[in-house]
């Protein structure tokens, strides 16, 4: 119950998110997703957002799905949003966040890459 409530919340707060003017003004400058409008990149990520804020949180394997396919698609794009303003207001920890691959065990993770100034582990 508790963890779908916080399901609930989590979703309802990255909508909000994503409806602010200022936001949108932060996607206009972002072109690190290519074709792939980064509100939609950071909604699809929207089962990381515990385990983006908590090094302790396990990962779910919805997670783990999204985070791999946009590695393969556009990996840029998730360092984009991991780095994101709207990521930290939804309580994500870049350098938490930028461990996901890792803890999802994905093999293809650009390993030793920049993102912004993290290292990807």
């Amino acid at each position: 119950m508790a963890s779908t409530t916080s399901f609930a919340f989590a979703t309802l707060f990255i909508a909000y998110l994503l409806a602010t003017p200022t936001f949108f003004r932060e996607v206009a400058a972002a072109g690190e997703c290519g074709r792939i409008p980064i509100r939609s990149a950071a909604l699809s990520l929207s089962p990381c957002l515990g385990a983006g804020g908590n090094a302790r949180a396990k990962v779910p394997p919805m997670c783990c799905t999204k985070v791999n396919v946009l590695i393969k698609t556009a990996p840029k794009c998730l360092c984009a949003v991991l780095l994101s303003p709207l990521a930290r207001k939804a309580g994500i920890k870049p350098a938490i966040a930028i461990s996901i691959p890792k803890r999802c065990n994905n093999k293809n993770r650009p390993v030793g890459k920049k993102c912004g100034r993290y290292i990807v582990p």
